[in-house]
């Protein structure tokens, strides 16, 4: 298992730092949002490769891979033809100097070690080779669609309201995110403590926890919900819909 996770964090080393090299000659350092789900493949790929794999195993694979690649598809998307997200542009003016190399390890190399610590059940399940089909993996599938729904559903909803000129300046209100503030964050959540329900037979596997353990407290009071609230500060029509929507898990609108 040792042998697994040294692969693992050789190839995302590499990884990152070849992001880091395109960021640097795109001038924009966004690019980290698309090879975070990129980097996912990546490993499932060579852990699929360099090791023989159950059903089961497999299975984690491809929801990985299809979680990864929808996100990948959809943050392209989303950046193609603007300027850098307004969150990288603002560490550009504040590092100054020293904005490479800050940029190298506090976006790239530790976006590479969160993305270990997230996709360590997958490995942990890869080494241990045989995985049998079992109660825990139909729990954690029926988990991780409904994750899947909601981040997706979520971002396609957001993308069009977006897309309307007449709603520029507005914040959504409809569809997912009349129930939650953050309904594609409640859904990527889900989606990892379902895959790591998935592994809970193996030997060892409690010690994993730490993947949705750290995914949740990333999206909940670090790189996630913080940081995307704050530009609401001072909008009026925010904080009213702040008031009446819960911040994550969906739940019927609180009365004015």
């Amino acid at each position: 298992m040792l042998a697994a996770f040294l692969y693992c964090n050789l190839i995302i080393f590499i990884y990152a730092t070849i992001w880091f090299a395109i960021a640097v000659y795109v001038k924009r350092n966004d690019v980290a949002d698309i090879a975070w789900g990129i980097g996912y493949i990546i490993i499932c790929a060579f852990l699929f490769i360099r090791y023989p794999s159950s059903a089961v195993v497999k299975v984690l694979y491809a929801l990985v891979t299809a979680w990864g690649l929808r996100l990948g598809l959809h943050i392209y998307t989303r950046n193609k033809n603007k300027t850098e997200d307004y969150r990288y542009k603002a560490w550009r003016d504040e590092w100054g100097s020293y904005f490479y190399l800050r940029s190298y390890l506090q976006v790239f190399l530790l976006q590479g070690l969160f993305l270990m610590i997230i996709i360590s059940p997958v490995i942990h399940a890869a080494a241990a080779g045989l995985v049998r089909w079992n109660i825990f993996t139909w729990i954690g599938l029926c988990g991780w669609f409904i994750g899947f729904y909601f981040q997706a559903v979520a971002d396609w909803q957001l993308a069009a309201f977006k897309s309307n000129q007449k709603n520029k300046g507005l914040v959504i209100q409809s569809g997912l995110w009349k129930y939650s503030r953050h309904p594609n964050y409640f859904g990527e959540i889900v989606m990892w403590w379902s895959i790591f329900i998935i592994t809970i037979p193996l030997t060892n596997s409690f010690y994993f926890i730490v993947s949705p353990l750290t995914i949740t407290f990333l999206l909940l009071f670090v790189s996630g919900i913080p940081m995307l609230e704050k530009k609401y500060e001072g909008n009026a029509a925010f904080q009213a819909y702040k008031k009446r929507t819960s911040a994550l898990i969906p739940m019927p609108p609180r009365k004015s």
